[in-house]
């Protein structure tokens, strides 16, 4: 378990160290290195090398501690030093493996940070639980055309003011190249320079919290990325090749040395808590996280950000392509700890309503309104069903998990880049289609989610971007097509000349955000702000509860449903991806209003506000008239007509 020392102000005591490995600032110009390197006889500390290629510089050889560990407390060493590890005889120098800063990246020096020179102003941020967020998927490269912390933080106020209560940052840990998505980080402590410095990171996250933001952050603990990874050059016990990963060596969380690799990933996840004060992590592809331990190293690693965090409430979400409900329940148990996981079934299901294809991972897909019916009450379509795509069972039973623990959404990173050309979910189907399946979306029971750029239509493309060496860009090139290649439609030579490639700094500079255009397309703002003040406000949508909703199918097309408040103050959520649908005979019991009342209509995204052109009553005495492709809210009021028949 991560060992961290700190007291209630998280200044240092006079005790040596925080953590169990890297290398901590310590008064007076001095620090404190611990490195586990088993594979070595010696290391030593080089203090302000030229470069890792050249070891001239001040050398102090540490002490062998046992069981692998070297340390050395070394005086004169000022923060903003620059380091490097000498491994044995090696004519070369090695970055720390918990350096907190790469100032020339992942195969340059590493850089002495002292996180307490920061003066954070949130000291009264109590941070955020799951029920009631929204959350914003950023990436920061692309988020301005900067693609900095600090122009990223100039954006913040509008999101706040959308109603967004949750940002979640796409993995910053250093990577090698220009620009990247960053899933292929190999520094896990040190924020990525491209974006500023560890306080520029900081400021960012101190100004979210001022403004009611809570600021948690994705990270990859399955996979190292293939360039600039040093891990093995300390010791061999950081990898396994008893499985079998999809993105290359798998992390050893099981095995021998497992317990100095272990201590390694929760000393991470504690790290970003405790010295950013982040309000929680996003956990990447984590069936690809193996571990047969009594515990698994999930619920330790839900444990170490709870106690990192020293009251203030935290939210952890996973992202497990096969839907293991285990991931969201108690560890007391059996489960993992974490919040809430990502329902890729419902986007798959949105998906092929919107767009109409459901080839490759939308196969057992099919758009119907018995499907998102379902997804509304139950969270997963699939817990333990036959999946013909791949050829097994999918999920596990999740009944009555708590609602805020389906994270769902209609786009993010992955899928929009997956379209082959980066092309967002508005501009792959209707507009009043995507108005209905975004006021389901944000106001459905489970924890929304929003791509950056997703609430104002935004027109430019998000790729896949990553800029390698050469052999290895080809390699990601081939890769990233082969895997595209899936769907029929992609796989066309047509199709494939038209492939972006991952490499090219365009493909990376035509994904950024152009935040002008949240007044040229101000409809879908409006649309945005609506639902999520609506989904705020009302007691009603906000109340999230597990058996809190029902729904019917009306159509090929349509459906309700009905969410049930307190005495009778229930809603009707009418959603019509089809033609315009006239029930003249409706023995649906969801549609009848409460004793004494009758239906009015409290929102439409058909609003001219969102560029519809107006809604006509619903509920003509002795037919119902739902607009096509349009989505409808309609709330109880007393009723005006008394007569009976």
């Amino acid at each position: 378990m991560v060992q961290a020392i700190l007291s209630e102000d998280q200044e240092p005591l006079n005790a040596p160290r925080r953590y169990p490995v890297g290398v901590e600032a310590l008064p007076g110009d001095c620090v404190h290195a611990r490195v586990w390197a088993p594979k070595c006889r010696r290391v030593s500390l080089v203090i302000e090398p030229a470069s890792l290629s050249d070891q001239k510089g001040r050398s102090v050889e540490m002490e062998a501690e046992g069981g692998g560990y070297f340390s050395a407390l070394v005086e004169n060493v000022p923060v903003g030093s620059l380091y490097g590890f000498r491994l044995d005889d090696d004519e070369k120098l090695y970055p720390d493996p918990v350096s907190r800063f790469q100032p020339d990246g992942p195969h340059g020096p590493s850089q002495v940070v002292d996180p307490f020179r920061f003066d954070w102003t949130d000291r009264g941020w109590k941070g955020r639980s799951i029920k009631g967020q929204v959350i914003y998927e950023m990436h920061v490269g692309t988020f301005t055309p900067e693609g900095t912390w600090e122009a990223a933080m100039r954006e913040l106020p509008q999101l706040a003011d959308l109603g967004v209560t949750v940002l979640e940052l796409m993995p910053v840990a250093e990577f090698p190249g220009r620009f990247g998505w960053g899933y292929d980080g190999v520094d896990l402590f040190a924020p990525t320079r491209l974006y500023g410095g560890p306080d520029d990171m900081r400021r960012f996250v101190d100004r979210a919290h001022a403004l009611g933001l809570a600021v948690i952050l994705d990270v990859v603990y399955n996979h190292l990325g293939p360039s600039g990874n040093y891990l093995k050059c300390f010791a061999d016990g950081y990898f396994t090749d008893r499985y079998e990963n999809e993105w290359g060596e798998a992390i050893n969380f099981d095995g021998p040395d497992a317990g100095p690799a272990r201590e390694f990933f929760l000393t991470n996840a504690a790290y970003w808590i405790d010295e950013y004060h982040l309000d929680g992590l996003r956990l990447d592809a984590t069936q690809q996280i193996f571990d047969a331990s009594k515990t698994h190293i999930l619920s330790e690693m839900s444990r170490a950000v709870r106690k990192a965090a020293r009251g203030r409430a935290t939210i952890l979400v996973g992202e497990n392509e096969p839907q293991h409900a285990t991931m969201v329940r108690p560890v007391e148990q059996g489960g993992c700890g974490l919040d809430a996981i990502w329902n890729d079934d419902f986007h798959h299901s949105a998906m092929v309503a919107l767009t109409g294809r459901n080839e490759a991972y939308y196969t057992d897909y099919k758009g119907t309104p018995q499907e998102f019916v379902s997804a509304m009450k139950h969270g997963f379509l699939y817990q333990g069903q036959w999946y013909r795509w791949q050829g097994k069972r999918r999920g596990m039973p999740a009944f009555g998990l708590p609602r805020p623990a389906f994270v769902t959404f209609i786009q993010n990173h992955d899928q929009i880049a997956n379209s082959g050309k980066g092309l967002r979910a508005h501009a792959l189907t209707s507009p009043g289609r995507y108005k209905a399946m975004t006021a389901l979306t944000l106001l459905g029971p489970g924890t929304p989610m929003l791509f950056q750029g997703q609430e104002f239509a935004a027109s430019s493309p998000f790729y896949y971007f990553a800029d390698h060496e050469p052999w290895l860009a080809e390699k990601v090139e081939e890769g990233r097509a082969e895997f595209l290649s899936q769907f029929p439609s992609l796989a066309t030579p047509e199709m494939r000349a038209c492939l972006m490639k991952p490499q090219d700094e365009d493909t990376f500079r035509r994904s950024k955000l152009n935040h002008a255009e949240r007044e040229t397309h101000a409809e879908t703002w409006n649309l945005h702000r609506d639902l999520l003040r609506l989904r705020r406000e009302d007691p009603v949508f906000s109340a999230q509860k597990v058996g809190g909703l029902d729904g019917a199918v009306l159509a090929e097309e349509a459906f309700v449903l009905r969410f049930f408040g307190e005495d009778g103050d229930d809603r009707l959520l009418l959603v019509n991806l089809g033609r315009d649908l006239n029930l003249d005979v409706v023995p649906e019991p969801l549609l009848a209003p409460p004793p004494g009342m009758e239906w009015e209509l409290l929102w439409s995204s058909e609003s001219t506000r969102y560029g519809g052109c107006g809604t006509a009553p619903v509920e003509v005495r002795d037919t119902w008239r739902i607009p096509g492709h349009a989505a409808l809210v309609l709330a109880p009021k007393l009723q005006t007509d008394t007569k009976t028949t």
